[in-house]
């Protein structure tokens, strides 16, 4: 799903490199992160900033998607040393099978209708022992958002509680960590 024209500019923002930076990346890296030398794929790469971020942690590979095509532009301009492309999680089938150590997702998730295909995809292309990093805000806290700021999220059954019950039924385990934005996860095959 695109993000409204309020939330596409709110990503685009001083503050949201500053809560990637210094809030969100660092989590991860708490969590586990660490991506040296590894193939990564990130969902919902946005502007590029993220990407920025985890190849400063230097991949062996990295490839940022996302399905707004203004957002990849963006990205390609800022950091074009960066393999970004336009692109639905839902079908990652350019991709082959096991072919990703770690994938990334900063809050995207809850903006895909068919979440739970986005992560049956990902677990195709993990390589065995492979790692998820994927932050989302809780159900309540979206609807809260799109009450004052009007963002347009996709009206589905996201929630974490869903999420997190269909990980563990697509043979994901996981640990997690609340804050009260986001609560980060770090999932394993």
């Amino acid at each position: 799903m695109k993000l409204s024209d309020i939330e596409f500019r709110a990503m685009n923002t001083q503050w949201r490199k500053w809560g990637h930076k210094y809030f969100e990346s660092p989590l991860f890296q708490r969590l586990g992160l660490n991506i040296k030398d590894k193939d990564v794929l990130e969902i919902g790469c946005g502007n590029g900033f993220g990407g920025y971020l985890l190849n400063q942690l230097e991949p062996r590979s990295y490839i940022g998607l996302d399905v707004m095509q203004e957002q990849i532009e963006i990205a390609r301009k800022n950091y074009p040393n960066y393999n970004f492309i336009d692109q639905d999680a839902t079908d990652l089938n350019q991709f082959a099978d096991a072919s990703k150590d770690v994938v990334v997702i900063f809050g995207v998730l809850h903006h895909i209708p068919e979440w739970r295909k986005v992560i049956g995809e990902i677990r195709r292309v993990l390589k065995p022992n492979g790692s998820v990093f994927l932050e989302e805000p809780r159900g309540v806290d979206i609807k809260v958002f799109d009450i004052f700021f009007r963002w347009g999220h996709p009206n589905t059954d996201f929630g974490l509680n869903r999420m997190e019950e269909y990980l563990h039924s697509s043979g994901l385990r996981f640990k997690k960590k609340w804050t009260p934005l986001l609560t980060m996860y770090h999932c394993k095959l």
